[in-house]
Formats: structure tokens, sequence, C-alpha cells
């Protein structure tokens, strides 16, 4: 895992309700991959008015997750990440029925918000000469893993999306024509245990 990659366990519920709003996380992501910014600033990059950031700024910092950060102009005071990321348990075992809930309805959210990502990002035309234009891609898969080699896969995954996670904070480390880019992805088992076939018991 990154050296720098810190981020918030929820634990507790009533966090996990209070991010759980698509115009709070337009506003999360934007201080982590942009830096600190005003209200009015994220008014222009998320299309919402000044007033209304300014509202669900003070609802996140609330709950700890943004700061104030110090004004370079003296004027509108700008506001920062607390930390680079969340973690939750939306279904764990023995997780309390209230925080499972919380964590369902907030991992939706956030699902729902990169499919809508992901139709945006087809529907937008690709000029023929852009380096771009071939890439994205959507993969899908289901393989027989023990749980050991499920446990693996699901780590390498995780530790390849976070392997350029210092490039949020330090823009220096960005190479020339490097963009922003999102991506998903879960590991799960696909429905009840189950075993695969042994040969003798093969129907002929």
């Amino acid at each position: 895992m990154p050296t720098n990659w810190a981020p918030r366990r929820l634990t507790d519920p009533r966090d996990l309700r209070a991010v759980a709003h698509p115009v709070r996380i337009a506003i999360l992501e934007q201080l982590t991959v942009r830096g600190p910014l005003t209200a009015t600033e994220l008014g222009d990059l998320i299309d919402e008015s000044p007033a209304n950031c300014s509202w669900h700024l003070r609802k996140l910092a609330e709950h700890g997750f943004i700061v104030e950060a110090e004004a370079t102009d003296g004027r509108q005071r700008p506001w920062r990440a607390a930390q680079t990321g969340m973690q939750w348990n939306d279904a764990g075992p023995g997780a309390h029925p209230e925080l499972a809930q919380a964590g369902r309805a907030l991992t939706r959210m956030l699902l729902d918000r990169e499919v809508e990502r992901l139709w945006a990002a087809q529907d937008r035309p690709a000029s023929p000469e852009s380096p771009w234009r071939e890439t994205g891609s959507v993969n899908q898969s289901m393989l027989w893993l023990t749980a050991e080699e499920f446990d693996e896969i699901n780590a390498a995954v995780q530790e390849l999306l976070l392997s350029n996670v210092d490039r949020y904070d330090d823009p220096a480390l960005r190479p020339d024509g490097a963009r922003l880019c999102a991506f998903v992805a879960w590991g799960i088992p696909a429905g009840p245990p189950e075993s695969s076939p042994v040969e003798g018991d093969r129907d002929a």
C-alpha cells in the first residue's frame, strides 16, 4: 500500500449517512483531486450554487470529512479534504444492522454515480487524433476460486488501483499528458456456496 494512503475508516452510521449525498460526494471528490477550494470554486466545478455548496461544506465539516484551509488572498476561506479516501464495511459479519444499512446505502449511491460517469464518458465524442480515443474498457468475469485465491485477486486489484495515489498531493509527479481517470472494481462471491462438479458426478 502507498505510504501516504491513509483512508478514513467509517464506523459510525451517522458519518456514513452524512456523506451519502451526491452533492457532498462531488464536493469531497473535487477537494481530494484538486486540493483546497472555496464554495464559489466548487459551485463552478459541480454546477451548484455557492450557497448550496456552503451548506454541504458545513455538514461535511461537522462530521470531520473536511477542514478549513489557509486563505491565500485574505478573502473567502477555502476548504480541504481531511483525509484521502474512505473505507467501510457495508455488510460485514456481525455488523450492527444500522451500520450495515448505512454502509449499503453509501455503496449503492457511489456505484450509481460511477455508472452515470461511465455513460457520460461513452457519450462524449473523442477527436480522431486524440490518444484517448481507444482507451477505456468494461470487463466482467466469473472464476472458480478458493477463499485464499479470491482474497489474493482482490488485494492485487486494490494495490494496482492505488499505485499512483501519491499524484493527488504532488502534481509534479504527474507525467505530461496525464488526466484524471476513474476505475471501479469489486470482487464478490456470486450466489450461495457451491462447489465445482467432481469428475464422477458429471452427467454422462
